[in-house]
């Protein structure tokens, strides 16, 4: 079984690219919707974050975790991985190989705004690509956007339009770097025209994906699909029919989990 994670419903994009790949395998994906968008958080906080959600989803049953949430990556970058049983698939690993799979010399990087602060996504690429220019731009409105179901409404196309007016016009391609984002794609194919590609690290962590599940034993499982909530359950389940449409396979719970900053304010 493998294992998946977000701060909310970014990670659905994930789980549809490796469902596209592994129509057998069983998943498990924990939506941290209590403590959504982890791009405002501070540092301390999210590498709490990481702890809990990884522990947890070990706990769960998963033989190896897909990341689905670039913020916790990034911020794994910078103060490690924690320890487990399992292997981690990192998200902007699979990013970094997508870009320099194409050639590319000059990229944006539009990611939440604890992503950027880290330039984990900066030092990815130039280590893969030494020379390569990379910008990177906060996005910090779309992920509650999306959040609140607002993905096509005219404030949320506005957003995506202020946001891609910080990339450069000789830019070849943006990276998607934040899961939220690939849903909004009909936006930011609008604001960027067809020139500036549009690159989502979600279908090369699906490839990804495809090995580690081999390696771990568990391509061929049940087809289920496991989706929890740490938030409204109700509005989940909702929420999880709107993005991914209807699967009888799918189930949806709401749980509530504690971290470290959730105890101490006992």
């Amino acid at each position: 079984m493998l294992g998946l994670f977000d701060s909310g419903l970014g990670g659905l994009t994930v789980i549809r690219a490796v469902r596209a790949m592994l129509p057998d395998e069983e998943i498990v994906f924990l939506a941290d919707q209590a403590h959504v968008p982890y791009g405002d958080r501070r540092e301390e906080e999210l590498v709490e974050l990481l702890h809990a959600n990884i522990a947890w989803l070990e706990a769960a049953g998963a033989d190896a975790i897909v990341m689905a949430c670039n913020t916790s990556c990034a911020v794994a970058q910078r103060h490690a991985w924690p320890p487990s049983g399992v292997r981690i698939l990192d998200l902007i690993e699979s990013a970094a190989l997508a870009v320099t799979r194409r050639g590319l010399r000059n990229v944006a990087v539009i990611a939440t705004a604890a992503t950027v602060r880290t330039g984990a996504y900066g030092d990815a690429l130039r280590a893969r690509a030494p020379g390569m220019q990379v910008t990177e731009i906060a996005a910090p409105a779309l992920v509650p956007l999306v959040e609140a179901g607002e993905i096509e409404s005219e404030r949320t196309r506005r957003a995506v339009a202020e946001v891609c007016e910080g990339v450069a016009a000789d830019c070849e391609a943006v990276v998607l770097a934040c899961t939220h984002f690939p849903v909004l794609d009909a936006h930011f194919a609008s604001a960027l025209g067809p020139r500036i590609a549009r690159i989502d690290p979600a279908l090369v962590q699906a490839e990804r994906a495809v090995a580690l599940s081999i390696e771990a034993g568990s391509a061929r499982g049940n087809g289920r699909t496991r989706c929890v909530t740490t938030g409204d359950g109700a509005r989940f389940a909702e929420q999880l029919e709107m993005i991914l449409g209807p699967d009888p396979s799918r189930t949806s719970e709401a749980v509530r989990l504690e971290y470290g900053r959730d105890r101490r304010a006992r």
